[in-house]
C-alpha cells in the first residue's frame, strides 16, 4: 500500500486496474451511513453495500462482510460459515486492518488481504453502491463484478 496516497486514490487505483465498469462519485454530503448514502445517490437503501469488519474471537483475524445497507449481520450465522466465533472490530483495529475509517470502508484499495464474505441479498440489484475510501465517497459496480473482483463467498448473512 502506497502511504503517500489518500484512501480514495487507493480505491481508483484499484478500480482502475480491474477494468471494471464502476462509476465514482464524491459527494459535499456525507455517506457514512447506509441511509445517507442511498440518499445522497438516490437509490434503495438495500442497494448500499455496507462494509462490516469483524474479529474472530481467537485467531483475531479480520472478516469484511459486505452486506446490503437493509440487513443486520447475524454474527452467528457468519461465525458458523468461518468457522470461529466473530464480534464486531474495534474502530483502531478497522483502521489497522484496513487502512480506513469506519464509514469509508472499502471492499477494494484494502491495506491487506481479507476474509471477504458478500451477502446474497446484494444480487438481487443490478447495480450497488460501496464506500470508496472516505465517507464522502461512493462508487456502483454491479454485484457480479463485486463478487468476482474480491473473489468472496456469497452467504446469507441474516
Amino acid at each position: 500500500m502506497d502511504q503517500n496516497k489518500s484512501s480514495v486514490e487507493r480505491v481508483l487505483d484499484e478500480l482502475d486496474s480491474l477494468n471494471i465498469p464502476t462509476n465514482f462519485i464524491e459527494l459535499p454530503q456525507s455517506t457514512r451511513t447506509a441511509k445517507e448514502a442511498a440518499e445522497a445517490v438516490g437509490c434503495h437503501v438495500s442497494q448500499i453495500v455496507k462494509s462490516l469488519v469483524f474479529e474472530t474471537e481467537i485467531t483475531h483475524k479480520p472478516i469484511l462482510v459486505l452486506t446490503s445497507g437493509s440487513n443486520k449481520v447475524n454474527e452467528v450465522i457468519v461465525g458458523t460459515v468461518v468457522g470461529e466465533k466473530i464480534n464486531f472490530a474495534s474502530v483502531e483495529f478497522v483502521r489497522e486492518v484496513t487502512g480506513f475509517a469506519i464509514g469509508g470502508v472499502s471492499p477494494f484499495g484494502l491495506k491487506g488481504k481479507i476474509r471477504t464474505f458478500i451477502d446474497q441479498d446484494l444480487q438481487k440489484h443490478p447495480l450497488i453502491w460501496a464506500a470508496a475510501g472516505s465517507h464522502h465517497a461512493v462508487f456502483s459496480i454491479s454485484p457480479e463484478d463485486l463478487v468476482k473482483a474480491t473473489k468472496a463467498e456469497v452467504i446469507k448473512v441474516q
